[in-house]
């Protein structure tokens, strides 16, 4: 038995698995696809369209999704059917990059893709329980990063010795190993009312849907900060990508490069992040994360030799991976013993896709008026405005320690 008493080494080992091959499985091209489809003739504002598209789809499923996640009791089939989709999709894309593969095939991936993060969220919790959930999460975002190292790596070796069609085979064995590690998680130790956000079930209705969201001060401003955040920091990568794959000529090892510098710096992250939480608390985790970004937009505005993207990609690890930590862990605070974790978080979610969405597009028209290092300048400066709405509700977006069940009900009825 581990932590909580109830949950075997099985399953954790499992979750574990889970995590490092769910990093390729779910996300299918993923960061490949720019850089893929620019060497193919796409321009930076098609290729913002395409990705503005899929963010919008995804938008509107997130928050049916996590509604979706609270009330089901099948939540590794919720991860396992995705994974499925998602790999045919990208396939299809990768094989025949035609207009109908590329639009069609991103939008399932982005809609049938939105169920994995509140699904892998409301496991988490459900197998690990309140008190250990935030170092929980740590570790998932650990064993993330490594599995999107290891997949980087692969691709970087496939595409090298066996070109397009090594790429294909590791999805294909990324997918088939994610399938495998979610069925050796045992469902009769998900405990579905903790992982909705409940110490146990009494029968009430909790919120529900979008009045998560606007009962709640803190998770309004949280979503807004994120918004913002993702707002600035979403283009940058896809835009790094495009760039040196034009230039260099090779998408699949470029973006290997640049991807795998942001992920390894995520893991080290990941690592330190449980420490810097316990010691600064989760909001100065937070204020490191937004702090990344305009410095990162600074360098690649200033440099746009290929050198310049290590330090630039060790600062989206910082960033992006402190986000990914703290964002789940300050929801189910916010939230806890409300129910509605998954929704909340799934509404969360949603807004800061509004964010992300929305800035491909304007990434493509700024690189097409004063070319990419203008659009890192932009990017980059946004995030002050992130800073500016985290710091004003602080306290109510990332409180030092969860409220009890009454208070967080009571919260969000007054809210």
């Amino acid at each position: 038995m581990t932590l909580s008493g109830r949950v075997t080494r099985r399953s954790l080992i499992s979750l574990a698995v889970l995590n490092f091959f769910l990093a390729d499985a779910r996300d299918g091209l993923g960061p490949f696809l720019d850089g893929f489809l620019a060497t193919h003739g796409w321009s930076p504002m098609t290729l913002g369209f395409v990705a503005t598209l899929g963010g919008v789809l995804g938008m509107i499923a997130t928050p049916l999704f996590g509604a979706w996640v609270d009330e089901s009791h099948r939540k590794r089939l919720l991860i396992a059917l995705p994974v499925v989709l998602v790999t045919v999709a990208s396939l299809w894309t990768l094989i025949t990059p035609n207009d109908a593969s590329v639009f069609g095939g991103q939008s399932a991936t982005a809609v049938v893709g939105a169920i994995v993060g509140p699904a892998l969220m409301g496991l988490t919790l459900g197998l690990v329980g309140q008190q250990q959930f935030s170092h929980q999460v740590s570790k998932n975002e650990f064993w993330n990063h490594a599995g999107n190292v290891f997949s980087l790596a692969g691709v970087y070796v496939a595409s090298t010795y066996f070109g397009q069609n090594g790429v294909i085979g590791l999805m294909i064995l990324t997918a088939a190993a994610t399938l495998v590690a979610v069925f050796f998680i045992r469902p009769q130790e998900i405990d579905h009312n903790v992982a909705r956000g409940l110490e146990q079930d009494d029968g009430g209705p909790g919120p529900s849907g979008y009045s998560v969201l606007i009962s709640s001060r803190g998770l309004i401003l949280l979503a807004i900060t994120l918004m913002i955040f993702h707002f600035g920091n979403a283009p940058i990568s896809r835009l790094i990508a495009q760039n040196f794959s034009i230039q260099l000529g090779t998408p699949f090892r470029t973006t290997a490069i640049t991807t795998g510098v942001s992920q390894v710096s995520m893991i080290a992250v990941a690592v330190a992040a449980p420490w810097i939480i316990a010691r600064f608390g989760l909001g100065f985790a937070f204020i490191v994360a937004l702090c990344a970004l305009p410095v990162r937009g600074a360098i690649a505005g200033f440099f746009p030799e290929f050198f310049s993207i290590y330090p630039v990609q060790i600062l989206d690890g910082v960033g992006a991976g402190l986000i990914g930590i703290a964002t789940p862990i300050a929801v189910e605070r916010i939230l806890s013993g409300s129910g509605r974790f998954n929704v909340g978080l799934a509404a969360v979610m949603t807004v800061q896709g509004i964010g992300a969405s929305s800035s491909n597009m304007v990434a493509g028209w700024l690189t097409h008026l004063g070319g990419y290092q203008l659009a890192y300048w932009v990017h980059g400066g946004v995030a002050a405005l992130a800073l500016a709405v985290f710091l004003i509700g602080r306290h109510d977006i990332a409180p030092h320690s969860k409220p009890g069940r009454g208070s967080a009900k009571g919260s969000l009825a007054a809210g």
